[in-house]
């Protein structure tokens, strides 16, 4: 068992990583639960930026009084930063040496894998000199927790992503033109997946669908292609195609050195996050239709950074007073080493060693299930070539007439999806069970 801290010790709590709506939530409800039992708790600044430098200057004191409306705002009261102790050898001393002299005992984390991961480090660390817990955050959806649980900030970026792409929906539309548009998700692709589905995207790509690092470049074009010529065969020349940012890690790299000169790193390696996939898609899929003489306006559009410091919605509200109340609880009361959840109403401490990967200094991440009725409804609404439409003569015909082909011709260009396309896409919905007489 590990020594217990004084219960007379400060609580601080900081933010790290990348903003997400609730931050300032979490903050409030933690700050109310120390006050009232009589714990002193401080707002560490701009994440572990000045205590990685042993500077114990940037902090500031939390009362009821600062942050008890703090809630319903946007944005971290105490600001954020993504330094990691955890990449340069002596910076994670540094950390739990100035937490020290600040009188720290407790520390709260808020932020997203990489940060759970510091968290885990520094308790392990601080040997019980430091009890440490995580309130998971981020607009991704990717941490590892139950599926029907969403990580805090998810459901207001999803509401506000629905928002702009309805809005983008009604310029395609009337424009005449597609939108390509990018959705934040490194990884995984729940956010672009929730906001295609609840939009009404024509279609929606997600790293999911694609063998990562092995999927040639032409598969997503011509994915992409298809759904524009599908759309063209019943007389709409306008679309929206949501994209994850997590899909640029599918594409196979010889494929991406031959799109010439990229962003890379100081080792000559892509630098993945500052390559703009949609701007590359846009282009080889219209040079792709260029080939059959079919002319399309396709613009790009990027949205996360439009999400993550927006004023949260009710329930984001309402999770995170919910997270950040527990966390201070379950602390203040000498729990350590451990992630907050709610779970079907109830607060679950759910432990480091079950959510840490160790192999890639991260918490694992969690995928959308391609096998769940969620993920198969919204393939089914989406506008894409399906099997169907190479066994149906009719539907075939009028695609190739599209692009000037024959039939044969259509599917010795685009005959390859049908290859990756589910034959069928069976929902687990039982029949009701008869009533026994």
């Amino acid at each position: 068992m590990l020594p217990r801290v004084a219960t007379h010790s400060k609580l601080a709590v900081l933010a790290s990583g990348g903003p997400a709506p609730g931050i300032n939530a979490v903050i409030g409800a933690t700050t109310i639960r120390a006050v009232l039992s009589g714990v002193e708790i401080i707002g560490i600044q701009d994440g572990f930026r000045w205590l990685m430098e042993g500077d114990g200057s940037h902090v500031i004191p939390l009362t009821v009084g600062d942050t008890t409306r703090i809630h319903f705002r946007g944005g971290s009261h105490i600001g954020i930063s993504r330094a990691n102790p955890t990449r340069k050898e002596g910076d994670l001393e540094k950390v739990l040496a100035t937490l020290a002299q600040l009188g720290v005992g407790q520390l709260i984390t808020i932020g997203g894998d990489g940060t759970a991961f510091t968290a885990w480090r520094l308790a392990e660390a601080a040997k019980g000199r430091l009890r440490v817990v995580h309130v998971p955050k981020t607009i991704d959806n990717d941490l590892d927790l139950p599926h029907d649980i969403p990580t805090f900030g998810f459901q207001t970026a999803r509401h506000l992503g629905v928002e702009l792409v309805e809005n983008l929906k009604v310029d395609a539309r009337t424009t005449s033109r597609w939108y390509f548009i990018l959705a934040q998700g490194r990884k995984a692709g729940h956010l672009a997946l929730g906001i295609g589905k609840a939009s009404g995207a024509t279609i929606t790509l997600i790293p999911e669908e694609f063998p990562r690092g092995a999927t040639p470049l032409r598969t997503i074009v011509d994915t992409l292609a298809g759904s524009v010529l599908r759309r063209l065969a019943y007389g709409r020349s306008d679309g929206v195609a949501v994209l994850a940012e997590g899909l640029i890690e599918c594409i196979a790299p010889k494929d991406l050195e031959l799109l010439g000169d990229l962003p890379r790193d100081p080792y000559g390696n892509i630098h993945m996050a500052d390559v703009d996939l949609a701007v590359i898609l846009r282009h080889e899929v219209a040079k792709r239709l260029r080939e059959f003489n079919v002319a399309v306006t396709i613009m790009t559009k990027a949205i996360g950074y439009e999400l993550r410091c927006a004023d949260p919605n009710p329930f984001d509200l309402e999770y995170c007073r919910d997270l950040g109340y527990c966390a201070a609880r379950y602390i203040i009361e000498g729990g350590s080493h451990v992630m907050v959840s709610m779970q079907n109403g109830n607060f679950v401490p759910v432990p480091f060693h079950e959510v840490i990967d160790f192999r890639t200094g991260m918490s694992r991440v969690r995928m959308v299930d391609l096998e769940s009725d969620r993920y198969k409804i919204a393939r089914v609404y989406m506008i894409r070539l399906r099997d169907s439409d190479f066994d149906d003569p009719i539907a075939l015909a009028r695609l190739a007439e599209t692009i000037g082909r024959t039939p044969q011709q259509f599917i010795s260009e685009f005959g390859h999806l049908a290859e990756r396309e589910p034959a069928t896409i069976r929902l687990s919905i039982a029949p009701p069970k008869a009533q026994k007489s």
